[in-house]
């Protein structure tokens, strides 16, 4: 059974570094990650029995115990999140992306917003995601949201059209290296500019509600701008 506890740390920990620098692809990272999690629950719960009747040294219940318990931070509040990975600031009319679908990660992949039960999930669990409005004539406001975007860590602009007012990035995460599409539209709005956004991801089903976390930080930086 300490093998068993050894083998769970080590992909526990291999996972999450392969994924970040590029060795394998996020979801084998993150598959690694969590295999490494069973291991250290199965290492947890037989290891500790067979500790406990004295047959066994308490080394794999102590290595289990460790990664059960990180493994656990980050499973438990996963299930407070819808189960999707696409959400914007207007699921009657969401912006459409026109250069994601273009990018060689995303050949073969539907571009197009589900709606329908992610829509009513959004409107249950994210009922914030609206809108923003700004008071600047649409050519500003595009400046605008083209500054604020280069100023987001871990994004890439991949696209910017002032006529169509979309523009588009990529954002890369740390730990595993996943990546969510963004699309941000600017239209003329009451005098002024309304600006929506939409972020996918490309891996996985959820999304641990980055991608509603990733609107809110954009729109924070965006209505802090003087």
């Amino acid at each position: 059974m300490t093998k068993v506890a050894i083998l769970g740390v080590l992909l526990f920990g291999i996972g999450p570094l392969a994924a970040s620098v590029g060795v394998v692809r996020p979801l084998v990272g993150f598959g690694m990650f969590a295999l490494g999690g069973l291991l250290g629950l199965v290492a947890l719960v037989w290891g500790g029995i067979a500790a406990a009747r004295g047959r066994a040294p308490w080394t794999a219940p102590a290595l289990g115990l460790l990664v059960t318990g990180v493994f656990l931070a980050v499973a438990i509040p996963s299930r407070s999140f819808p189960p999707y990975n696409d959400f914007t600031t207007d699921p009657a009319d969401p912006p459409a992306y026109m250069k994601a679908p273009t990018l060689p990660a995303n050949r073969g992949r539907d571009m197009a917003y589900p709606g329908g039960a992610v829509t009513e999930a959004q409107r249950q669990a994210y009922p914030d995601l609206q809108p923003l409005d700004l008071p600047l004539p649409p050519p500003d406001a595009f400046a605008r949201v083209i500054a604020t975007m280069q100023t987001m860590p871990a994004w890439e602009i991949t696209a910017a059209d002032p006529r169509s007012g979309l523009i588009e990035a990529v954002a890369t995460s740390r730990l595993f290296r996943f990546q969510d599409d963004i699309v941000i539209r600017v239209r003329p709005h009451d005098g002024g500019s309304r600006i929506d956004m939409r972020s996918k991801s490309r891996d996985g089903r959820g999304d641990l509600g980055a991608n509603a976390a990733r609107i809110r930080t954009f729109f924070a930086a965006l209505r802090a701008v003087g």
